[in-house]
């Protein structure tokens, strides 16, 4: 059959708190049917599930980079440090943008 898949063929029960939560977005207009929900619930796990990823890669990659002493001992006085500095390049930015637009 041209077109078909598996997944055209899933059938899913919906818990009764689930269908009345759908059909009230249905009755809103905000959806235009269960399917519709399902399909927008399974895009927001394919994203977050992406996200958990990328965050998994960036632990590694931070993990990696301690490991070979890279990296920066937090104490309250780097924090402050860090936090100034922060301070510091926004007001820069701020500064610059407002020189920009005159």
């Amino acid at each position: 059959m041209a077109g078909f898949s598996y997944a055209d063929a899933m059938n899913i029960q919906l818990t009764p708190e689930q269908k009345a939560f759908a059909q009230r977005a249905i009755e809103s207009g905000r959806l235009s049917s269960e399917d519709d929900a399902v399909r927008q619930a399974l895009a927001l796990w394919e994203e977050r599930e992406r996200q958990r990823a990328e965050f998994l890669l960036t632990l590694e990659e931070a993990k990696a980079s301690v490991a070979r002493g890279e990296g920066r001992e937090i104490t309250p006085e780097t924090m402050q440090q860090l936090a100034a500095q922060a301070k510091e390049r926004g007001r820069a930015r701020l500064l610059a943008e407002l020189n920009t637009s005159r």
